[in-house]
């Protein structure tokens, strides 16, 4: 066969064959698909993204000052950084770890949260006691919350109607319809109050109290604290257990709180409201985030500059992964 007309042949079907072997290679029994951890670290000005599988660093990418409060739209594409300190809200490509652009806030965003269907995006500026609404595809300001003092903790019901937002000064949960943008109760809590999660089936919203030492679950339909949890660990001094961020799981059945200073996550029976155990963290553990498959939970200890992994089935600390200065915020997505 003539040299030319052989390649010509030949070399299609070298590169079909390549192919393929990479897709049998990549669809074959027990091939794994990482997912990917990203954390913003306070200090430092970074964010550390970790494979999820290999638990070793992927990159390191530069924001915005001081960034905190972290999450993700709901197809795990996109990622949004509180960046506290430049008053705005950067957003990430996932993938290659770009910022494509930032959102307006106000100043000194800490936490976020966003609506169920990815848009909106409510913002809580600690310095102007406001909460901020902000299309995340425009990115023009929809309005302006005003809420009590030092707001910090927002979460946001299953079904996108109900918004909560907590000031840590006024020691209050502010319950808001989303639909009309105005505050329909104030809840008293505990001192210091840092975290907002619904329950799945939106009944209920848990809210960590950080200097309280609590965590207040509150009715929705009658806005009545129904139960406020307390927690005594052993040789750990009242004064360092200090609830912050909370994650409950899909099936309604678990609740994780990081308890600050504490060095420990409390495991919670969500029925009876009893502790069934204590996981020894990093120091000083901040916030937490579940894998997508919620077989794992992921908790930032900003004073020993790492991640703890937990194994969610057996409720065990299997590692920790160092990251920059101070992480803060956590979130895990395909």
């Amino acid at each position: 066969m003539n040299p030319s007309i052989r390649r010509r042949v030949l070399l299609p079907l070298v590169r079909a064959g390549a192919v393929a072997a990479g897709l049998t290679a990549a669809f074959a029994p027990g091939a794994a698909f990482a997912g990917k951890v990203f954390v913003t670290n306070e200090r430092d000005h970074t964010m550390t993204v970790i494979d999820s599988d290999s638990l070793k660093t992927l990159e390191t990418v530069k924001t915005g000052r001081r960034p905190r409060g972290l999450t993700a739209s709901p197809d795990g594409k996109l990622i949004y950084v509180c960046a506290s300190d430049d008053n705005r809200v950067e957003v990430y490509d996932s993938s290659t770890y770009k910022m494509l652009r930032t959102l307006p806030s106000g100043p000194d965003p800490e936490l976020f949260v966003l609506h169920p269907s990815g848009n909106p995006l409510y913002i809580a500026n600690e310095d102007d006691a406001l909460v901020t609404i902000v299309d995340t595809d425009t990115g023009k300001v929809q309005g302006e919350i005003p809420v009590g003092v030092e707001p910090e903790g927002m979460g946001i019901s299953p079904d996108g109607k109900v918004l909560v937002n907590t000031s840590e000064t006024t020691s209050m949960a502010h319950f808001i319809d989303t639909s009309t943008k105005q505050i329909v109760e104030n809840v008293l809590v505990d001192s210091r109050p840092r975290y907002a999660e619904f329950t799945p089936d939106g009944k209920t919203v848990w809210v960590s109290a950080e200097v309280g030492g609590t965590v207040s679950v509150i009715d929705i339909a009658g806005h009545q604290v129904v139960k406020r949890l307390t927690f005594q660990i052993p040789g750990v001094t009242e004064d360092a257990i200090q609830p912050v961020g909370i994650r409950i799981t899909k099936d309604g059945s678990t609740a994780f709180v990081a308890l600050g200073p504490a060095n420990r996550v409390a495991v919670v029976d969500t029925k009876t409201y009893e502790v069934k155990k204590y996981l020894l963290v990093g120091q000083r553990v901040w916030q937490l985030a579940f894998s997508p498959d919620e077989k794992t939970l992921y908790s930032s200890n900003g004073n020993s500059n790492d991640i703890s992994v937990i194994d969610v089935a057996s409720e065990k600390v299997t590692k920790s992964v160092t990251t920059g200065r101070s992480p803060w915020g956590v979130v895990a997505v395909p």
